[in-house]
């Protein structure tokens, strides 16, 4: 005799895990129809197929070139009282490298006006008995007048200007230095990025930034889209559970997400020489759980807004100052006052940043980033489990 489920009569053991497990295969199929539904609007709708793998890759492009650090072709001007062939080789060996170029000549009581005008970043005086202190071994004292205005630039100005001039230093002791014996000596070794470049320390945080905004955004329209179109009604009216509609909708924007990962990472390494020295399915580990939490806020403000002109505001502000002001992206969070400290401690982006440099650059494993991974998966545990309460079969 058979029962109901089609199979042989089983045991009262036996059914209640017969009907778990019809219960989840139902789940699963009405899981996958939601998915399917999303996935048909996503690829009738162009704007989302732009906001998830177009934007990304211009955002990275214009960020990745516009934000730099690197000291480059900043004008110098030279106020060369001296005008010997000493301070002419002094002026080469300044004004000769990349970083720094000249700005013509220029007289010390014109520096305010060059530096109000924009003309010079820094004004390089010479003093008049430069030639005959240099032949004497005397000590020569330089001044270096700077545009403090732009405190990045100003203190790079000085750090290569005083570089210089220690070069400068060493050619002119010639064998006298060489055969000195210092009593301290330092060896520098940098390690992770030798040649300082801003693009190795800007692109992985940028990849989380860029991911936290279309995240967002992607779900931040779709339960918001639902009730102004009306068809939140025909949801209500199905036997589709909450939970199952926030998994459905999540999908194929996971999926989209994913691909948005990899192909930032990809266009990192390719145009802007981004290493990928530690593990790739770490990285698409803490990428999905990152990702999730991110499609899960939007998808909150979605359900709480049901309005996509507020969805779209309120997204793009819950996404773009914190994951740019409080991740460490640009501004180290060990620096910022004990608030900010606890405030970032909630920001994802935060823990993906940290993720992303420690993977890409210096090659760290799960015993290193695993308090990283561990913060991604509870948020977006927290966030899909509020998105889901806070969604009521109701129309008001």
């Amino acid at each position: 005799m058979h029962d109901a489920w089609g199979g042989g009569r089983s045991g009262g053991a036996g059914r209640p895990g017969v009907l778990l497990d019809e219960r989840l295969r139902r789940s699963f199929i009405r899981v996958g129809a939601m998915a399917g539904k999303e996935t048909l609007h996503v690829l009738r709708d162009p704007r989302t197929l732009y906001l998830a793998l177009v934007m990304p890759v211009l955002m990275l492009f214009l960020f990745g070139y516009g934000v730099s650090f690197d000291l480059d072709h900043v004008p110098v001007a030279v106020a060369d009282l001296d005008r010997s062939d000493a301070s002419r080789a002094l002026v080469r060996t300044v004004i000769g490298s990349r970083e720094l170029v000249s700005a013509g000549e220029a007289d010390p009581q014109d520096a305010e006006r060059l530096f109000r005008r924009g003309r010079a970043a820094a004004v390089l005086v010479i003093p008049r008995d430069y030639a005959e202190k240099v032949a004497r071994r005397e000590r020569v004292t330089l001044q270096l007048l700077v545009d403090g205005s732009d405190v990045t630039v100003a203190n790079q100005v000085l750090q290569k200007a005083d570089a210089l001039v220690r070069a400068e230093t060493q050619r002119l002791a010639g064998a006298e230095l060489a055969r000195a014996a210092p009593p301290l000596q330092v060896k520098l070794w940098t390690r992770y990025n030798p040649a300082g470049r801003s693009a190795l320390f800007m692109v992985p945080g940028l990849a989380a930034y860029i991911l936290a905004i279309t995240a967002v955004l992607l779900t931040a329209l779709t339960v918001a889209g639902e009730w102004e179109r009306g068809s939140m009604e025909q949801l209500f009216a199905s036997p589709v559970g909450r939970l199952e509609i926030i998994l459905g909708k999540l999908a194929p924007y996971l999926v989209l997400g994913m691909l948005e990962l990899l192909l930032v990472v990809a266009f990192g390494a390719a145009v802007f020489d981004v290493p990928v020295r530690g593990s790739l399915t770490l990285f698409l580990v803490i990428g999905f759980f990152f990702l999730v939490g991110m499609l899960g806020q939007g998808l909150l403000v979605s359900v709480l807004t049901r309005n996509q002109l507020v969805a779209t505001q309120a997204g793009t502000l819950s996404s773009l100052l914190p994951s740019l002001l409080l991740s460490g992206m640009v501004f180290p969070v060990e620096n910022m006052p004990l608030p900010l400290r606890l405030l970032s401690s909630v920001i994802p982006a935060r823990y993906l940043v940290h993720a992303l440099r420690g993977i890409l650059l210096k090659g760290n494993g799960l015993a290193v980033l695993w308090p990283d991974l561990v913060a991604v998966a509870a948020f977006a545990v927290v966030i899909v489990a509020v998105s889901t309460a806070r969604f009521q079969r109701r129309l008001a």
